[in-house]
């Protein structure tokens, strides 16, 4: 992997965990030597996570509308900024720069942009590593959820193997770096009833 999506909160939470991790994570990266693609913030997690990859010394990705947020969020200090038109053209950019995705603790942005490539990988659009940065168990209310849709019947339960879990960076590294593509269950079922 040469470079990592992350989505994140462009807040920084309550619990000072978040802003710990994001910081760890983004070490990690540098590291590691794994490229930072985001969405261009300086503030929140998003902010936290480059800062410390460029502190490290590593590269960061920027991918954020012209015009769409204040001059004063976008990072100024990038290895590169690329301004798209929409936020549809940036989840599209930040996808095909990435080979993987991170998810940290976030607000409705961050779960919309990770249920898309939840999604796309469920379709087969790509096969790329999915890992959700668990810090504090916040990500087990939306786990449950995901688990409740199988045991519902509304999806089959290869799409949970989609996902990499761990609350500690390094692990959460290593376990996408080893990652093989669940082979998918037919995604639509006969009805249990007539």
């Amino acid at each position: 992997m040469k470079r990592i999506c992350i989505y994140s909160g462009s807040n920084l939470g309550f619990r000072p965990e978040y802003k710990e991790n994001a910081k760890l994570l983004g070490k990690i990266l540098a590291e590691n030597k794994i490229e930072l693609v985001y969405g261009g913030s300086r503030i929140g997690l998003m902010g936290q996570v480059s800062n410390e990859v460029l502190k490290n010394n590593g590269k960061v990705i920027g991918v954020m509308p012209k015009g769409l947020f204040s001059g004063e969020m976008v990072h100024k200090n990038l290895t590169k900024l690329i301004e798209v038109k929409n936020m549809h053209e940036r989840k599209q950019t930040m996808a095909e720069l990435s080979d993987g995705f991170i998810s940290l603790p976030g607000g409705l942005g961050t779960y919309e942009e990770l249920f898309e490539v939840l999604s796309w990988a469920q379709l087969g659009i790509h096969k790329k590593p999915i890992g959700l940065l668990n810090v504090s168990n916040f990500f087990e209310p939306l786990l449950h959820m995901i688990q409740n849709t199988c045991t519902e019947g509304f999806m089959s339960e290869s799409n949970i193997k989609l996902i990499s879990i761990s609350d500690n960076p390094s692990l959460l590294i290593e376990k996408m770096k080893n990652y093989t593509p669940p082979l998918m269950e037919n995604k639509w079922r006969e009805l249990p009833y007539k």
